[in-house]
């Protein structure tokens, strides 16, 4: 199934490895320092400042999306998938 993470993009949510709310992204040096070296896999979807990081196998996305309801998404997807 796939999860709409911001703009217009559609992820695999089996691809999805971690969802990160911004103040867990901000306040831990160990993610700004990964944040640091995906510099060239960081896809920012957020015109305004992002309100989740979502880290997937092949990027690093930036969304607008709380992390909160990317998960209640995620939930109703495995729930329609049976």
């Amino acid at each position: 199934m796939y999860i709409h993470i911001g703009e217009d993009l559609n992820i695999r949510a089996k691809d999805i490895i971690s969802i990160l709310d911004k103040e867990s992204a901000n306040q831990s040096p160990l993610v700004e320092e990964f944040l640091k070296h995906q510099r060239e896999k960081l896809i920012n979807l957020s015109k305004n400042p992002f309100k989740s990081v979502i880290i997937t196998y092949d990027n690093v996305y930036l969304s607008p999306i709380a992390s909160g309801t990317l998960k209640k998404r995620s939930s109703q997807m495995n729930i329609h998938e049976f």
